[in-house]
């Protein structure tokens, strides 16, 4: 599995145009797997610069790239500038599963 995770660190103008518009744009985007958000970011040790995270689950790099070429791919990063005013950090990697 490959992850895909973006940090938002700024909050005006977000909720609402990210619930109703740009989730529906991310479920388009073929290869995805699986996908998840939260609004409550917390750091276990002083304040995160975060106040959002959002998670997609794809089966590997390759799938993941597709994706974000692809036409849905490139309309949801194109979309990012219409609630995300203080931009996103976006980082990837594959997941490794640990073991007990």
């Amino acid at each position: 599995m490959h992850k895909l995770v973006v940090l938002y660190p700024d909050p005006d103008h977000f909720r609402d145009y990210y619930v109703n518009n740009h989730l529906s744009l991310v479920t388009r985007m073929p290869g995805l797997h699986a996908w998840r958000y939260s609004f409550e970011v917390a750091a276990t040790q002083g304040q995160t610069p975060y106040f959002a995270v959002f998670e997609a689950e794809f089966a590997d790099a390759e799938a993941m790239t597709a994706a974000r070429e692809s036409p849905q791919g490139r309309q949801v990063a194109a979309d990012v500038a219409n609630y995300a005013i203080g931009g996103a950090v976006v980082i990837h990697y594959p997941v490794q599963n640990g073991t007990h």
